[in-house]
């Protein structure tokens, strides 16, 4: 796995005690939820401190910035520096075992399924073991075009269907001139069909307006307005998708606190921008900053902003070994990082392999 435990320096002032008393008061917070006192610990750790001394490292740790007190609480929580600190030096986890790692290979299997099915289990598996969402973008389908077919709903309106060479087949709902006549929509077809000959959907597109720009075409101008509608419906953007699941188990894992509605309005948001395609062009991006998995707490991806969430992502390579998709999962910050990074790191490995 290319995310791997690396020892950092401490802040000033921090010793090993310190950074043992940080790295178990979070695994605490992980499991529970709820802020962790120095009794707490002192049952944890396998030191024999005293319950005063660990309030001493704790108010060291407050003091720099890693720990606050909610409320009139006597337990401590981190802060996001306090986490990001765990994060990059102080969580261990070991490799998955063969039978999780077959059980994700399983999951993910594509089994006569589309990949946009494939991805979307993949995206729901994550949701179900993080107890968060799981979002995959999706990569740009740039498979060679076998067939492609026009077909009258009604007035005004047709349906492109598209095959490519992979068998997987989408459909487009367009408007046409009003009074088209079948034969436009069977010309169109026959034309592009014609022109098609193993090319991808982008590549016939250019051949396409080309001709059209030259007038080395027999067709007229109704025909003409057909094929540029139905090719146009497919561009536009970067291309892709975003697939999110388990959406609600955010919303679930708030609990009860005295800002539940102004985070419940942050998360809505969240998903309203989850939604535009800047914001997927945002993940990839995200995800390529490094080798491997990545992780972003609080407000550091510039995705959300104070609704104490967490984001783990990876990149998915092709065959080429060029990232084409990420994946990964939004939580609380509190998810279990020890738990997900190597199934969120394995499950991108997983669909690379599936694009082959």
């Amino acid at each position: 796995m290319t995310f791997a435990h690396t020892a950092i320096p401490l802040p000033p002032g921090l010793d090993e005690r310190s950074a043992a008393v940080l790295r178990e008061l979070v695994e605490t917070y992980v499991q529970t939820g709820e802020p962790v006192g120095s009794r707490t610990l002192s049952r944890r750790l396998p030191h024999s401190l005293s319950p005063a001394t660990i309030r001493n490292v704790m108010a060291d740790l407050e003091e720099a910035g890693l720990l606050f007190a909610p409320h009139t609480s006597a337990g401590r929580l981190p802060t996001e520096r306090g986490l990001r600190l765990f994060v990059d030096g102080l969580l261990q986890f070991g490799a998955l075992p063969e039978e999780e790692r077959d059980a994700i290979a399983a999951r993910c299997a594509a089994g006569g399924r589309s990949l946009q099915e494939t991805l979307g289990e993949a995206s729901q598996m994550l949701s179900g073991l993080a107890g968060a969402a799981g979002l995959v973008v999706a990569p740009k389908r740039e498979a060679p075009v076998r067939h492609i077919e026009f077909v009258a709903l009604g007035t005004g309106r047709a349906l492109v269907v598209l095959v490519t060479a992979d068998g997987q087949v989408e459909n487009r709902v367009i408007e046409v001139p009003l009074g088209l006549p079948p034969s436009a929509l069977q010309q169109a077809s026959n034309y592009l069909n014609a022109r098609l000959s193993g090319r991808t959907l982008e590549e016939t597109r250019g051949t396409v307006a080309e001709e059209i720009s030259a007038n080395r075409t027999a067709l007229d101008a109704l025909t003409n307005q057909v094929i540029e509608a139905g090719l146009g419906t497919w561009s536009g953007g970067a291309g892709g998708s975003l697939i999110l699941r388990g959406q609600a188990k955010l919303l679930q894992n708030l609990g009860q606190n005295l800002d539940y509605a102004q985070r419940v309005q942050e998360i809505q948001a969240l998903f309203e921008r989850l939604e535009a395609q800047e914001t997927m062009l945002r993940l990839l991006d995200l995800a390529q900053r490094g080798e491997g998995v990545q992780i972003f707490i609080g407000a550091e991806s510039g995705l959300f902003d104070s609704a104490g969430l967490s984001m783990v992502v990876s990149p998915f390579r092709n065959g080429a070994e060029q990232i084409v998709g990420a994946i990964g999962v939004i939580g609380p910050t509190r998810i279990n990082y020890g738990r997900i990074i190597p199934v969120v790191d394995y499950t991108a490995r997983v669909i690379g392999r599936l694009l082959g």
